[in-house]
């Protein structure tokens, strides 16, 4: 059963303008997505598996893969499993990251084969590894270079090219402005931030007061990311930011209902009932299981991770999660759910 809970009931200042454009479709130049709520490529996370989940309650929001190292792609005789799109996904989004245009540009036209409807290009990762190569958030340093890598990249490519990014790289170089306006200036069609600077990492609180001065002055969409953790955050960060839609991270892990409970709330005003306990260890479930399908030992190994993101918020959850944390195969883990789920 829903449960009518108005958009109003939760935030009695949002504007009837702002309401309404959210329930609407989001033009990307000129790809139309139906839904304004997307999940956010995640390193090690957003696998084939992991995006199948969250699509089942969320069936038009924007999917991104991980991120793929354009570089690496010119050496490699086969494509990166990061990179295995289903025939059958859509909307999806393949990310990339490097420091030269023109690597990024071919990558992008090995993602469009792949099935990619847009390329979305990196330029937040706070990671050592990442930056040290000159990508990610580095290119907060370097916008005349990131200037030029979406340039190239539209001039490879017929699918739109978007740009995740952050507010800088530490408070004394918060550059957001300038740098947003000149990835619009430079062809990008949608930007995505992060209201964090590279120095805080995931640290802190996500700054959405400068997500909202970006959106000031682009043309194009501009979508929030950071601390969306639920329906409430989701429709409040909206609602000070004024932006186009919003991109679910961490909030999903051991939680993959999360981008489609907004996306229902967006549209029809209303909020569904949380998942249940037994409702998450049975996707915990399914999601070990598909894992071990798709990638066999290595795919058990992974899930460990995300099997602890799961076993939250529930008595007998601190044991549970200590226990799949080491379980030794696929066997084991669906053994400790399923007696986990027969306690409940």
């Amino acid at each position: 059963m829903l449960t009518d809970l108005p958009i109003a009931h939760l935030n009695p200042t949002l504007d009837p303008h702002l309401k309404h454009k959210l329930s609407t479709p989001l033009k990307i130049g000129a790809f139309t997505l139906q839904s304004r709520v997307f999940q956010s490529p995640l390193s090690g996370v957003t696998d084939l598996v992991f995006r199948r989940l969250v699509r089942r309650y969320a069936p038009n929001s924007m999917m991104y893969t991980e991120m793929v190292q354009a570089s690496q792609l010119q050496h490699l005789r086969e494509l990166p499993k990061i990179m295995e799109v289903d025939p059958q996904e859509t909307p999806i989004s393949i990310q990339l990251f490097d420091c030269r245009p023109d690597f990024l540009a071919k990558a992008a036209e090995i993602a469009v084969e792949q099935g990619a409807d847009t390329i979305d290009i990196n330029m937040g990762c706070p990671v050592n590894k990442i930056t040290k190569k000159g990508g990610g958030s580095k290119l907060l340093r370097e916008p005349e270079t990131a200037e030029a890598i979406v340039r190239e990249t539209i001039k490879a490519v017929d699918v739109p090219v978007t740009v995740k990014t952050r507010i800088g790289w530490d408070d004394n170089e918060i550059n957001i402005l300038e740098f947003a306006q000149r990835m619009q200036d430079a062809g990008a069609q949608m930007i995505t931030i992060h209201g964090r600077t590279r120095s805080q990492g995931y640290t802190g609180h996500a700054r959405w007061d400068w997500i909202a001065k970006v959106k000031e002055i682009l043309s194009i969409p501009v979508i929030a990311n950071g601390d969306i953790f639920s329906v409430e955050s989701a429709i409040r960060c909206l609602q000070e930011t004024g932006a186009d839609g919003v991109m679910c991270s961490r909030g999903t892990l051991g939680y993959p209902f999360l981008v489609g409970e907004i996306d229902y709330f967006l549209k029809t005003g209303k909020q569904k009932p949380p998942a249940t306990t037994i409702e998450r260890l049975e996707c915990a479930k399914e999601h070990l299981l598909l894992l071990w399908e798709y990638k066999g030992d290595r795919g058990v190994q992974q899930a460990r991770k995300h099997m602890t993101w799961y076993a939250k918020g529930f008595v007998g959850a601190n044991e549970l999660r200590d226990q799949l944390s080491r379980m030794a195969n696929v066997a084991q883990g669906c053994q400790l759910l399923e007696e986990a789920i027969a306690r409940l």
